[in-house]
């Protein structure tokens, strides 16, 4: 029997980066008429400083479009047969792979809010990547050397994913304190 979940992790409070998203929309276009606009004055008399005015305004444009879908980040996490995948969702249309993790592999497993995470958390040489979005949820965290460097995921799954993983967790991996 295949032990099979998928989670889709949103924002709770989203009201501040939507008006952030529908802003950046809005300065994005402005900007960028304003410096088609500037384009058409330096073909009629040529100077430095609208130059640069264009440069800056075709600057915050470009630097708006490619990154203005950041605002509306999900996180989804799927768990098959012991193999969790980890994905971040950039507003419901691009899609970056973050990795995967084999839980048998996992040294540790815990809450976030537990003294083995502070004692994992405040090691030397540790990598930590925080996959979640919400800052008051119950957050889990791994802990996992690969190829000798030593990680740490930290990340907000549901409890019926909490369940699948404490069944693939190696004998110890478990942290209650």
């Amino acid at each position: 029997m295949d032990r099979f979940t998928e989670q889709v992790v949103v924002k709770h409070q989203r009201t501040a980066n939507e008006v952030l998203y529908y802003l950046s929309l809005a300065v994005l276009v402005l900007s960028g008429l304003y410096a088609l606009l500037l384009l058409q004055v330096i073909f009629v008399s040529f100077s430095v400083m609208t130059l640069i005015e264009l440069l800056l305004f075709a600057a915050v444009a470009v630097v708006l479009f490619l990154f203005r879908d950041r605002l509306r980040t999900e996180y989804e996490y799927t768990f098959t047969n012991g193999d969790l995948d980890f994905a971040q969702v950039f507003n419901n249309q691009k899609r970056k792979n973050l990795g995967s993790l084999k839980v048998r592999n996992v040294d540790a497993f815990g809450l976030v809010n537990s003294q083995s995470f502070k004692r994992y958390v405040s090691m030397n040489g540790i990598k930590t990547s925080n996959w979640f979005l919400n800052r008051g949820a119950e957050l889990y965290y791994f802990y996992f050397q690969k190829e000798g460097n030593k990680r740490l995921i930290i990340m907000e799954p549901n409890e019926e994913m909490v369940d699948y993983i404490k069944q693939y967790l190696p004998h110890g991996a478990l942290q209650d304190k």
